[in-house]
């Protein structure tokens, strides 16, 4: 099962500037990508293109070909894309349903959707939430959390879904080192169980844990695209607007310093 961009340019309805261009990216089964770039470089045009909503939903012109999982999202149906591909936004006031009076409820709304048992429903439910270690918000009002838990709350919604494929566009924006790591383990897991993971991030040292692959964008195009740990420790990357992992800017801040890098030791949070 592949999500796959062939040369894919993309332009907003009434503007003339197109927001992608010239886009080729595979995420296969079981893979995280990660995707970073600058403010305006093209991330979340990226992510809406990708799962189909640009032009399907907001208009816009696309060429070249966005498949998932060989069905053209080019003129496929809302509800077929849904049950492929998963989105999370970096804005959960945007996902949530606005229509539950609990988070259980918001998280068992996709599921229930589906026409699923109320068995099946349930285990999902659940799972989605101890997941994301959200359990103790299960009672409560979808519109009383913080940005924080609302993310949570967003991501696992989508989770109970259960994609083969998951596009997630800076789901920790909101949230502090302790959220940021459930949410990288959440990813992993998937990643292991094998969804195919397309995330966009301005935190590197989380990219660099969970992703295999990494694509970094400058307006519109891909300009670094590769193994990992190797973008992330290329030169150019500061160049580009995008922050280094802690390591390598602990590392060459020691070296412009004079100091000897080998002899430093790096604690993780």
């Amino acid at each position: 099962m592949t999500l796959e961009l062939k040369g894919v340019s993309y332009r907003y309805a009434g503007s003339t500037r197109m927001a992608l261009a010239d886009i080729d990216l595979t995420v296969d089964t079981g893979t995280v990508v990660g995707v970073m770039g600058a403010g305006e470089a093209g991330k979340s045009t990226l992510c809406l293109v990708a799962a189909g909503l640009a032009p399907g939903t907001i208009g816009g012109h696309l060429l070249g070909s966005v498949t998932i999982d060989g069905i053209a999202t080019v003129g496929a149906r809302p509800f077929e894309l849904a049950q492929r591909c998963g989105i999370v936004f970096q804005n959960p006031a945007t996902q949530l349903s606005a229509t539950s009076p609990t988070v259980w409820e918001e998280i068992a709304f996709g599921p229930r959707n589906l026409s699923l048992p109320l068995s099946e429903v349930i285990a999902r439910t659940e799972t989605a939430a101890a997941t994301l270690g959200i359990n103790d918000l299960l009672p409560r009002d979808p519109s009383r959390l913080s940005g924080g838990q609302a993310q949570l709350v967003a991501l696992a919604a989508v989770i109970a879904m259960r994609p083969a494929h998951l596009i997630l566009d800076e789901p920790t924006a909101q949230l502090d080192p302790a959220g940021t790591r459930l949410v990288a383990d959440a990813v992993a897991a998937l990643a292991a169980a094998g969804t195919a993971i397309l995330i966009t991030e301005q935190k590197p040292d989380l990219i660099e844990r969970i992703s295999q692959r990494v694509v970094v964008l400058d307006a519109g195009r891909i300009v670094l695209d590769g193994d990992a740990k190797a973008i992330l420790r290329d030169p150019h990357l500061r160049e580009l607007g995008v922050a280094e992992p802690s390591d390598v800017r602990l590392h060459r801040l020691a070296t412009e310093a004079g100091l000897d890098p080998a002899r430093l030791t790096v604690v993780q949070p």
